[in-house]
């Protein structure tokens, strides 16, 4: 820890300025409570204070009252050689973690800032879970087990007990945060904190202060000390969303700490090492912005040590039923289910499977939450879907259902109800015809297996035969 003593004996001075940094820690040795005063109003970010509590100039009450103007969350601990219970009521009011009253033997020093250190790790895990759950979601499951899925997690397993930066890419709603949070449960920092930043939520001038923290006054609004999200996230992982939202300026800081492991906060002049594994995630093609001078190609070498697409869902729609199976758990739904295509009537089903998914497994669940509020009943029919997916209909009563056609990647109008079947069979003819009869490519596209393409295949030519 980063300690601050201040006594005004030579003699005890003396020896914490060798003891103290022999147990570990960082110390500045002050003289007096007035030097100890000025000492705290020099940049300089304490985790406990070690003050004698009759001293010249001023007290060790005065002195950690001092402290706590600059930085609420610093710990103090009292050394005195007139102990009275006065003097022990006045340091309990004082939020004091602990009262030694001299002489005081080395053992039990460095006892109570064990214990202090400690308690301040506590602290900082339960900020940093605190943070994870405000982030939402905290499941740690991929979903899926067509080839692209697996593959992606077959990438994981290895990544995972590596320190190496990952970068994910991937579309909206594809799950990059819970692949990353995947990396870190598989990984050696497991019972470390997760903390995750999506870089292009916040404001620009807010981006520096969130990662690195900031001293009290240091700037307008800056009402009192605070501790960076990176070193919340020490000895743990620290995901970065949308890390191509980064401002030039920040790039360059984060790229420092990135080298050098360094941390210092806004309006400091001291730095602080922690050791945080980094992930990041990204929809922009960041190669692009590298090449149009948007981010540094320094930092792209360096955070890009390995690389994990997540695939979007219409690539790998055969994952469908297993992931309604598995939202279906986010809600009551009332009736145990085999496989997700029993939520739904054949009909809802078909046309879930056939949707192009632009917001992908976020769509999905969005639509699952819409069409269970809506619906008196399971299976849920065609008419609980939200409105974009509700067939549209001609204006005669006679008239069959049209739906949008979406597998070519175009909309539209069909005057009959095509089976799931008619629209798989085009499906698959188109893929096959766009990589002219590469099979392979085209069931990587389709998110299925080689084998599954050949037996839909076959099942197609059967049909036309017949």
């Amino acid at each position: 820890m980063k300690l601050l003593f201040a006594d005004d004996e030579l003699s005890l001075q003396e020896l914490m300025r060798v003891e103290l940094p022999g147990m570990g820690h960082q110390v500045t040795i002050c003289p007096d409570g007035k030097s100890a005063i000025t000492a705290l109003g020099q940049n300089r970010d304490y985790d406990c204070l070690l003050v004698d509590l009759d001293m010249p100039g001023a007290g060790g009450i005065e002195v950690i009252e001092a402290a706590r103007k600059e930085n609420p969350e610093v710990d103090a601990v009292i050394l005195t050689g007139k102990g009275t219970l006065e003097t022990a009521i006045a340091a309990l009011r004082n939020g004091v973690f602990d009262y030694l009253t001299k002489p005081c033997k080395l053992a039990r020093i460095e006892e109570v800032l064990r214990r202090v250190a400690r308690k301040r790790e506590l602290t900082r895990k339960y900020l940093a879970i605190k943070h994870q759950g405000e982030q939402g979601n905290l499941r740690t499951q991929l979903i899926g087990s067509s080839p692209v899925m697996l593959r992606v997690q077959r990438l994981i397993s290895k990544i995972a007990p590596t320190d190496s930066t990952v970068v994910i890419l991937g579309e909206t709603g594809t799950g990059k945060e819970l692949a990353a949070r995947l990396i870190h449960n598989q990984s050696p920092r497991a019972g470390k904190p997760f903390v995750a930043i999506n870089c292009g939520a916040l404001p620009e001038n807010l981006i520096e202060s969130e990662l690195f923290g900031h001293k009290k006054g240091s700037f307008t609004g800056a009402d009192a000390t605070r501790i960076g999200l990176i070193e919340n996230a020490d000895e743990g992982t620290l995901f970065l969303d949308e890390i191509g939202e980064l401002p030039r300026a920040v790039q360059s800081k984060f790229l420092r700490f990135l080298e050098s492991g360094e941390v210092r906060k806004i309006g400091e002049n001291e730095s602080k090492i922690c050791n945080v594994r980094i992930v990041c995630a990204t929809l922009r093609n960041l190669e692009e912005m590298v090449r149009a001078g948007d981010f540094r190609e320094d930092l792209w070498f360096r955070i890009n040590t390995f690389e994990i697409h997540l695939p979007p869902l219409r690539n790998r729609i055969d994952d469908l039923p297993d992931l309604i199976l598995h939202l279906s758990g986010r809600y009551q739904v009332g009736v145990n289910l085999h496989s997700g295509e029993d939520l739904f009537t054949k009909e809802a089903y078909q046309i879930l499977a056939v949707n192009p998914w632009p917001g992908n497994v976020r769509q999905l669940a969005n639509v699952m939450e819409h069409s269970l509020i809506m619906s008196d009943k399971i299976p849920i029919d065609v008419d609980s879907l939200p409105p974009q997916f509700v067939p549209k209909r001609s204006g005669g009563t006679n008239d069959k259902p049209v739906i949008l056609q979406t597998v070519s990647g175009t909309e539209q109008e069909s005057g009959e109800l095509r089976t799931l079947r008619d629209i798989e069979n085009a499906a698959i003819s188109q893929a096959v015809e766009r990589y002219d009869g590469d099979k392979h490519k085209a069931a990587d596209e389709l998110g299925i297996s080689l084998k599954t393409l050949y037996n839909k295949l076959s099942q197609h030519d059967a049909k036309k035969a017949a």
